[in-house]
């Protein structure tokens, strides 16, 4: 076998790799030593700015298969036919804390997803549980701002996030979930996934209707107490990210069926809730879930950094078939998803092994910018339109279009007439068995307990009793019992 060489950055053979060059034995280091100087510049650019949010994720390749006929609601492509397989890229996540913390922790978990489709790639970005926090992106900063680390303390404080979700009353449904059973994964297979956001579906004949991604786990749910959490972390710290490399590696594949809800577009405007409200998930009872295909893991990235850390997904990737919806968080989210992977990798990301399109061909007048690697050939322009052959618009729309009416202003979401902040959240509580309700409280308490403000604590049990008379009653009393301690 021939011995591979040792070369520079700029491909010249490397004479030594051990000893330095320096002015006479034991003298000061040259400023000539050109390996020296591209080995410590290289090490001390290893690291690009982390996600401010989703920071520590795990990801892994794999497949989609369509094992049902779904082509009466969208004409996407790779959903055009059962049996069709497209490989696929997921990257999970925790969501506050930085690249640095533990995996075994209670936060929600990022669910993104990215279909290397025949027609240019499809990001479904979704979380592990149906709802989120809030509804309207202008809050989104704030939010995580009050999850983070404070900026005085460096630390997390119970102030700043249970003050947060006391002037934050639609929280309480996600509260709710995140405190719940469900509220730490035991590993990121055993857990579901969802869109999260309603997407717009469009099917051949021109038929809009709106869509909720579920992808129900085939390992069964499985989840955490908060002590067996705190112990996994103690042994593990990258205790999710150990379980999903050694399954794969091991050939036990983790797989999830993808379900959807439908909704007719024509029915969104009378529904008894705004269905593009994000703090709300849709009844099974008024539109099922109808089975679509099979997302299967088989295969582990090769480098971490590459694949996991660069990997980047923008809700804004669709293809003809799918687009947004008038939900507004996920329209803060078109822009913001881009534009964080704009400044943390730089504008031609997309040209990324791991982002960039396996199949469909890109082909547009994007040039230059830092780390270009595709910037045409000779002849080509970069301007359109032009009278030399370029690429041109095709004038068929992605999804249908949406019907806007109304003056422009920063308007309140529009109000349906069973729009509420909290029954959702007390239909949730009203579901647990004694057990999971019991563990419930205990965890809401052991974190509003340590708030030091009377009035926040107030106005946080204020929602709790207006999603249901016994969850208020029981959180009540469990925070003043640990307060009293």
């Amino acid at each position: 076998m021939t011995q591979r060489v040792l070369t520079t950055e700029s491909g010249a053979p490397v004479a030594d790799n051990q000893n330095s060059a320096t002015a006479g034995v034991g003298g000061p280091i040259l400023l000539q030593d050109q390996h020296l100087l591209e080995k410590l510049a290289r090490f001390n650019r290893e690291r690009i700015p982390e996600r401010v949010v989703h920071a520590r994720g795990s990801g892994a390749y794999g497949y989609f298969e369509v094992t049902d006929d779904v082509t009466g609601f969208t004409r996407a492509d790779f959903l055009s036919a059962v049996g069709k397989r497209t490989e696929t890229f997921i990257r999970f996540s925790t969501v506050a804390d930085s690249l640095g913390g533990a995996d075994a922790v209670r936060d929600p978990r990022g669910f993104a997803l990215k279909f290397y489709t025949d027609e240019g790639n499809y990001d479904l970005v979704g979380n592990n549980t149906p709802v989120f926090f809030i509804k309207d992106p202008i809050k989104f900063p704030d939010f995580i701002h009050s999850q983070k680390r404070d900026p005085f303390t460096g630390r997390q404080e119970p102030d700043n996030v249970w003050d947060f979700w006391a002037h934050a009353p639609e929280a309480t449904h996600q509260v709710t979930w995140l405190m719940g059973d469900r509220g730490i994964p035991a590993s990121y297979r055993h857990m579901n996934g969802y869109g999260s956001h309603t997407y717009q579906w469009t099917n051949a004949a021109g038929e809009a209707f709106f869509v909720k991604y579920h992808f129900k786990t085939n390992q069964g749910v499985r989840s955490l107490s908060s002590e067996q959490a705190a112990e996994l972390a103690g042994k593990d710290n990258s205790s999710h990210q150990t379980d999903l490399l050694q399954a794969i590696e091991r050939g036990t594949n983790p797989s999830w069926t993808l379900y959807v809800q439908v909704m007719p577009a024509a029915e969104a405007a009378g529904y008894r809730f705004n269905p593009f409200d994000l703090t709300k998930v849709w009844p099974h009872s008024d539109y099922p879930l109808q089975r679509v295909g099979r997302l299967v893991l088989d295969r582990n990235p090769d480098n971490v950094f590459a694949e996991v850390e660069q990997a980047a997904f923008s809700p804004n990737n669709f293809v003809p078939g799918i687009g947004p919806s008038p939900d507004k968080m996920l329209q803060g989210r078109l822009f913001a998803y881009a534009d964080a992977h704009r400044y943390r990798l730089g504008v031609n990301h997309t040209q990324l092994p791991v982002n960039a399109p396996r199949t469909a061909v890109v082909d547009n007048y994007g040039r230059d910018g830092l780390h270009a690697t595709r910037n045409g050939a000779r002849h080509d322009k970069n301007y359109e339109p032009n009278s030399y052959a370029g690429p041109t618009q095709t004038d068929a729309a992605l999804s249908a279009p949406l019907a806007i009416h109304g003056w422009t202003g920063t308007h309140a979401a529009p109000a349906h007439t069973k729009d509420d902040d909290f029954f959702q959240a007390g239909e949730l509580y009203r579901l647990m068995s004694e057990d999971e309700k019991g563990r419930l409280v205990a965890n809401i308490a052991g974190g509003l307990s340590q708030v030091t403000r009377d009035d926040v604590i107030e106005k946080n049990l204020a929602h709790f009793h207006a999603a249901d008379a016994d969850y208020g009653k029981r959180v009540e009393e469990a925070v003043r019992a640990l307060r009293e301690d």
